[in-house]
């Protein structure tokens, strides 16, 4: 009887966390639109959501919505969207699997590519295998014009959403550095 009790428990708890973790079908439809279904982007100007984790997505939409981030596209999008909403879709996202990478890097670049990363400590935030964590991004097999943009808007001072982490390493980064950076990443 107690272990009936206790099974029949343990799967209505289940089912309610499955439940709060299911975003609305309709918004992840609306994020498919530029971020492909299951946040696999083919689009290399559109981050790969897919993998990501839920915490640097919550955040990022956090920051969209307070304008800490602007994007033409994103901050219209996140506007209307409740907080519940917003972690609904990062746990979404971050339980898909990322789409293999069809971009082929320069395998020179990409080589010193990962002389830059190990010389500019990445792993230290990003972790081994750059898989992210937390509110640190996975950048592992995103795309290259991506991260392309990103690092460069980091160097730029156009991005600064990151407590100024990342604006004080992309800030040592020449143009080459970046693109080698971003072959290196890709091909993880």
């Amino acid at each position: 009887m107690i272990r009936l009790l206790c099974a029949s428990v343990l799967a209505a708890a289940t089912a309610a966390q499955a439940q709060s973790a299911a975003p609305a079908p309709a918004k992840a439809e609306v994020c498919a639109a530029c971020h492909g279904p299951g946040g696999r982007s083919i689009q290399p100007q559109y981050p790969i959501l897919a993998g990501q984790t839920a915490r640097y997505l919550d955040l990022q939409l956090r920051d969209f919505q307070a304008g800490r981030r602007t994007n033409e596209l994103m901050t219209p999008m996140v506007a209307g969207l409740t907080r519940d909403e917003m972690r609904e879709l990062a746990a979404y996202f971050a339980k898909q699997t990322p789409p293999v990478q069809p971009f082929k890097p320069d395998a020179d670049k990409a080589r010193l590519g990962k002389l830059k990363a190990d010389e500019t400590l990445c792993t230290m935030c990003h972790l081994g295998g750059f898989a992210g964590q937390n509110e640190v991004p996975r950048v592992a097999g995103q795309h290259f014009d991506y991260i392309v943009k990103q690092l460069s808007d980091f160097k730029a001072h156009a991005r600064t959403n990151d407590a100024g982490t990342m604006t004080s390493v992309a800030g040592t980064l020449n143009a080459q550095d970046i693109e080698n950076l971003a072959h290196y990443l890709v091909g993880l």
